[in-house]
């Protein structure tokens, strides 16, 4: 056997033994055995390079490469389950899809609600070829490299195993308790932030830059949905046990039932079971088996009618509480949390629980040393739901809010109207300086992917930035320590002055003026055209702005006459930030849209959706993310939502095209 011919060998084989040891948890070969033909293929893959494969079993260790995530639109849309909570719920819905299928026969796919990121996988000629999240359900991010990395996912399917050429399957990427509980216990001894669940976990993890750290964080996969034009069966269940076959991890707990009974032991048997599962879930999903059924059944305007999402009612234990401690947040929000015995409450260790404010303590009377009584709300946030006063011992105190911020020393203050209390010292105090920054940098304001949270503590911490714009300051000498990250400093400082370039009402968002969100930035960015005109605006002018109310107008006053702001703009005004609209923004203006609210819809190629949104509003538009009687069209892409378009037509709404749309505002 030649070299060649044993990589292929040595591929197929570490593929099945992946399928068994991660999949049917029944390995055939010990660990050594493992290590030694994977050390065997990545020294005949390093001595014939002409023969790479992006899906041999060694690529799934993941490339500590920084990688940009592509928008894709999906195939077919990725879209949302209504939720119901009870039995009753359940009953009603099963009444209605009998009568939606006048009163003929269905059975029902009964299946766990898995608590993590939603994935789509397309398969060509057995290989997987793109992962891609929900996103908006129309279009979602580009995963495929991290995704090759969790060891459940079969890249490659064996070729007798009669599979279509190409089709689309289904899931949710989760992190299983163990490697979650693991994790934190290394942040924790680390000093660094927890992970709030394990959902949260994993979806930080797969939007990870860099893949070798999504292949050290041990991902799992769980698929349910099979997509495609010549799928093995006409039914739901039967095209998953097909899948299961072809190498995917399918649930274990799937049943397949005809009577309202069935489905409501199904759910109370796996109310208590699911405490034994390996990863987190939160519900039961119910779905019509049989496919024509479903496409008989069709869509509401948000869901399908032949599927239903059960949720499981929060879990409930009862611990003592030890200790209150107190966070500062970005805008100097001080929010108390309750640090108690721990408890096991769905799968996971629970210590501490938020408390939200000064009024919620004195709304339970919360004394140290009562025994609560703790839910998860959603099966993920813990929170104090009661106090158990017959165990109150004698000598516990009462839970008295602080007055000084726990940070700085600051006295606190609480504005009118307001529950919570605040630390005003929003210069000097280090989480509130920390979080301005770190929302500066963020996505959606100025987009410095190459920094993130750890670094700017860590920058914080060795005092090169003590606001927004020192960022700008930084240089490649100052953060490449020992001479060994030249090339990750220039990536980080070219990223910094890149951002230079990033529209003017983003940069208004980035200031993080307290109350203004993305799209109370943007109608201000519009209305005032340059941060001149909106520094020097009154509350008056403010207030004329549709959308921006008195709190809002407030806010941004107070921001602009504060002398370390004006600095700070000063300085970004320096460094060449975008003060102004763009000249192209300021000539498209026009009246054409007044009085239309619009709705989006699709994947479009001449403009992205926040392209027309802008454009849409240059002309006097509204954007608007619901289609209502007060719509006055769609501006309709490739791949329109079926329920939008079921709705327009019931509605009678216009449905207007990108290039109808494009002529209209010429």
């Amino acid at each position: 056997m030649d070299e060649k011919q044993r990589i292929e060998q040595l591929r197929i084989e570490l593929h099945d033994h992946n399928y068994r040891y991660y999949v049917l948890n029944q390995p055939i070969i010990s660990d050594q055995d493992f290590d030694f033909k994977m050390k065997e293929l990545q020294e005949l893959e390093a001595r014939h390079p002409e023969l790479a494969d992006p899906n041999s079993p060694t690529q799934r260790v993941g490339s500590d490469l920084n990688q940009e995530f592509q928008q894709v639109a999906h195939k077919y849309p990725m879209l949302s389950l209504a939720n119901t909570y009870s039995e009753t719920d359940v009953e009603e819905w099963f009444n209605s899809v009998k009568k939606g299928l006048n009163g003929e026969d269905f059975e029902v796919c009964c299946e766990m609600k898995y608590d993590g990121l939603s994935i789509s996988l397309t398969y060509e000629e057995g290989r997987l070829v793109r992962a891609v999240t929900r996103g908006d359900g129309v279009q979602g991010d580009d995963v495929t490299a991290n995704v090759k990395t969790i060891q459940s996912i079969p890249l490659v399917l064996n070729p007798d195993a009669g599979y279509p050429s190409e089709f689309e399957i289904r899931g949710e990427i989760l992190m299983p308790w163990k490697v979650f509980e693991r994790l934190n216990a290394e942040r924790e001894a680390a000093e660094e932030p927890l992970f709030a669940n394990p959902r949260n976990a994993a979806s930080g993890t797969l939007k990870s830059q860099k893949s070798e750290l999504v292949a050290s964080r041990q991902l799992d996969a769980y698929l349910y949905y099979l997509l495609g034009e010549n799928l093995p069966a006409e039914g739901h269940f039967e095209n998953l046990e097909t899948a299961r076959r072809w190498g995917f991890k399918i649930s274990e707990g799937m049943r397949k039932v005809k009577t309202l009974k069935e489905v409501i032991d199904y759910i109370n048997y796996w109310d208590t079971e699911r405490k034994n599962l390996p990863v987190a879930t939160d519900g039961i999903v119910l779905k019509v088996n049989s496919l024509r059924q479903q496409r008989a059944l069709g869509f509401t305007a948000k869901s399908p009618r032949w599927a239903i999402a059960y949720k499981f009612k929060a879990e409930r234990a009862c611990t003592r509480l030890n200790e209150v401690t107190y966070q500062v947040g970005r805008t100097g929000a001080v929010t108390p949390v309750a640090n108690m015995d721990p408890v096991q409450l769905a799968g996971t260790t629970v210590k501490r629980a938020t408390l939200n404010n000064e009024d919620f303590i004195r709304s339970f009377d919360l004394h140290i040393g009562d025994y609560v009584y703790v839910e998860k709300g959603g099966e993920i946030i813990p929170k104090i739901v009661g106090v158990d006063i017959d165990q109150r011992p004698i000598i516990a105190q009462p839970v008295q809010f602080i007055k000084r911020c726990p940070e700085c020393g600051t006295t606190l203050v609480r504005y009118e109207g307001e529950a919570a209390w605040y630390c005003p010292n929003d210069a000097g105090c280090p989480p509130q300086i920390k979080g301005r920054i770190e929302h500066f940098i963020s996505r959606r304001a100025m987009n410095i992917d190459s920094l993130g949270p750890e670094t700017i503590d860590d920058y914080f911490r060795h005092g090169l930035v003590h606001n927004v714009a020192d960022l700008y300051d930084i240089d490649v000498q100052q953060i490449n320590g020992d001479g060994s990250r030249t090339k990750s400093a220039m990536k980080i400082v070219n990223g910094i002055k890149a951002s230079a370039q990033v529209p003017f009402e983003r940069v208004v968002f980035a200031l993080g003026i307290r109350f203004v969100g993305e799209t109370s930035a943007r109608l201000l960015a519009r209305h005032f055209k340059t941060m001149d005109a909106l520094a020097s605006a009154s509350l008056q002018d403010l207030q004329e702005v549709e959308g921006v109310g008195e709190v809002i107008a407030k806010s941004v006053v107070s921001y602009f006459h504060n002398p370390t702001n004006q600095l700070i703009l000063e300085r970004l005004r320096g460094y060449g930030l975008q003060m102004s609209l763009s000249e192209e923004q300021m000539q498209g203006a026009s009246d054409k849209l007044a009085g239309k609210s619009i709705v989006i819809s699709g994947v479009f190629s001449q403009h992205s959706r926040d392209e027309y949104k802008a454009i849409i509003e240059q002309n006097g538009g509204k954007n608007v993310g619901s289609i209502s009687g007060k719509t006055s069209f769609i501006l309709a892409g490739e791949n329109m939502g079926p329920s939008k378009l079921q709705k327009a037509e019931k509605l009678g709404i216009a449905i207007v095209s990108e290039e109808e749309f494009l002529k209209m505002i010429e």
